[in-house]
């Protein structure tokens, strides 16, 4: 064996990195083809989600294979080598099996134990059949993954431990409660018909939703789904269910006027660009709202931390361009600044953020002995804790160090914590907005308007970050690992699984030429002695290879146990195109009976 993945997922690279890096369907299969083409590999397949990009082959030389695939992986992706290196991981031969092993099981999943990725494992496995891409190695591997999952899932409590990512976002959205309460009655927009979409729309409907509206590009899939959930939702055809979901489909056109209905949109589609900007969600808003929501938020008045008529900068105890100077010639507001928590005129929270310039300007204007008046004239007092006469001489050095940093590494970061103030509660969100797409769906500035919340992939994988794992997932690692062993026993014993026929196939021919020569010597030996003989000589080989041959198998499923195929060959002297002949006739064989488990 001779398994490679390169790949990388949430675990390894930045959300923002993922979203540049996803492939769609036709890169997926652009991927495989030249994979497959290139020198080093004979199989491929690609595991493309919402949170990983793996790319699985079959490769003769590992630092050529790594080399390749890497190339591929960035040239597809869109992403350069250089900037996409530093997030690949490369998993090789047995520990290759075992992270595919753990991704069937949700163990490497985002939110874990969630059971997508079973689906998500079987849809990569068919169409690396339908491109003729996946071969013995990966058939075996990715039906076995499948297999793994399965058993993880029946035979221990992993659901449990996790849930969809539906699920967890639909949580996120009803801040940890529960999510039926917080669901019933709503009206819901689902944007895409794909199985995610699907899976969402199915969730918000047995979560007692009031009415779910489906939207796509293709308007007959937005149908199909729409006359789904009615039939199974619409009447609460569910044992001990007394939902009633009303279902409607239409086309995306209609989005930004269903937008200004829903309470809660879920969007998750196939599109390069953004389905939902912050302009769009803003004037959706607004429409239901009667109020401002664009440009309103947290980095606006009533902001947390701010102060009604102050400005993020002021707030600071900082600013960096002209027009914020007094008219004493000092580049911070003080009369703006004087009174806000944590400010000192001669701390570094005064000048934190400031440019090289300001600062600079700001040392000439201590330099003046400005300090006292400056203060006196914003009505403030020397800060608690300081005393005595200020020093213009060591403030003016002080801020010219800092000033020198400012021109190397642009500005300067505020490494004095303000003190702590109240924040005021930004007003309950009239708009919950999940985006499961990858790339995203929906502007990431969407997380600033007042009246909204939106849980994205990126604010998953944050909440996601610190689950504890439960004692259920430790049984499955049990389970992957057992499999894992089982597998690399059965690649091995099957490696020589060829030779040994070769072998017996050469014993075979030789015990049929001493036959005939028999014939040739006797020929007058009747049918029934002829049978008899020839019967007791095959006896005599097959006795003779059983126990090495059956030996031999125990022995190749041990780690190490391929060199035990290249003694058989060497000791028979075994013709290398005829065990490579059984390798193609049972490779040919199992394909026609292979298919997703």
């Amino acid at each position: 064996m001779s398994l490679l993945v390169v790949g990388l997922s949430h675990r390894s690279a930045p959300v923002s990195v993922l979203e540049r890096a996803a492939l769609n369907a036709d890169a997926q299969v652009k991927l495989l083809q030249d994979t497959v083409a290139a020198e080093p590999a004979t199989e491929a397949a690609v595991l493309a989600t919402c949170n990983r990009i793996e790319l699985y082959a079959d490769v003769d030389k590992f630092h050529a294979g790594v080399a390749e695939l890497s190339t591929l992986l960035a040239q597809h992706s869109g992403v350069g080598l250089e900037e996409l290196t530093p997030y690949l991981y490369v998993h090789y031969e047995d520990r290759a099996v075992h992270h595919l092993f753990s991704v069937a099981c949700g163990l490497d999943s985002m939110v874990v134990g969630e059971g997508q990725i079973l689906g998500q494992i079987k849809d990569s496995l068919a169409r690396a059949q339908d491109l003729h891409s996946a071969g013995r190695l990966l058939n075996d591997l990715f039906q076995q993954a499948l297999r793994v999952g399965k058993r993880a899932h029946s035979e221990t409590g992993i659901d449990r431990a996790g849930q969809s990512l539906v699920t967890f976002g639909l949580e996120q959205l009803a801040r940890g409660g529960d999510v039926q309460q917080w669901a019933r009655g709503k009206k819901a927009l689902v944007i895409g018909a794909g199985s995610m979409s699907s899976l969402a729309a199915a969730t918000l409907a047995r979560a007692g939703v009031a009415e779910i509206v489906v939207a796509n590009r293709t308007l007959d899939r937005a149908e199909r789904l729409a006359h789904l959930l009615e039939e199974q939702y619409g009447r609460g055809l569910m044992d001990g269910d007394d939902t009633d979901v009303a279902a409607r489909a239409v086309p995306m056109e209609s989005v930004p006027a269903e937008l200004t209905r829903a309470d809660v949109t879920v969007s998750c589609t196939g599109a390069t660009g953004l389905v939902l900007t912050a302009q769009s969600v803003a004037e959706a808003v607004e429409g239901r709202t009667a109020a401002p929501a664009a440009g309103s938020g947290e980095d606006g008045p009533g902001a947390p931390g701010g102060e009604p008529g102050t400005t993020a900068g002021a707030q600071r105890g900082g600013a960096s361009g002209a027009g914020l100077g007094s008219e004493d010639g000092c580049p911070l507001e003080l009369s703006a600044v004087q009174g806000t928590a944590g400010f000192s005129v001669l701390g570094e929270a005064a000048v934190a953020g400031m440019a090289a310039a300001d600062l600079e300007q700001h040392a000439a204007w201590v330099d003046n002995g400005s300090v006292g008046g400056a203060q006196r004239a914003a009505g403030g007092t020397a800060r608690q804790g300081q005393t005595g006469t200020l020093d213009p001489a060591a403030d003016t050095d002080a801020i010219a160090v800092l000033a020198a940093t400012a021109a190397t590494v642009g500005r300067i970061p505020e490494r004095r914590r303000p003190e702590p103030v109240e924040e005021p509660q930004r007003p309950e969100p009239v708009l919950f907005l999940l985006d499961l797409a990858m790339p995203r769906d929906i502007d990431a500035a969407v997380h600033r308007l007042a009246g909204v919340r939106l849980v994205d992939i990126e604010s998953l994988a944050e909440a996601s970050a610190g689950a504890p794992m439960a004692a259920d997932v430790d049984q499955v690692r049990r389970i992957v690992s057992e499999e894992v062993a089982a597998f690399g026993a059965a690649l091995r014993a099957a490696h020589i699984t060829p030779t040994v026929v070769a072998l017996r196939t050469m014993a075979a021919d030789v015990v049929a030429g001493e036959i005939a020569r028999l014939d040739g010597r006797l020929p007058g030996l009747d049918d029934k002695h002829r049978a008899e003989i020839t019967q007791t000589v095959r006896r005599v080989v097959d006795k003779l290879l059983h126990a090495p041959t059956v030996r031999v198998k125990q022995l190749a499923a041990e780690p190490g146990g391929a060199g035990y195929a290249d003694a058989l060959r060497t000791l028979f002297d075994l013709d290398p195109e005829t065990v490579a002949a059984v390798s193609r006739a049972e490779d040919s064989t199992t394909e026609k009976d292979r298919g997703p488990a």
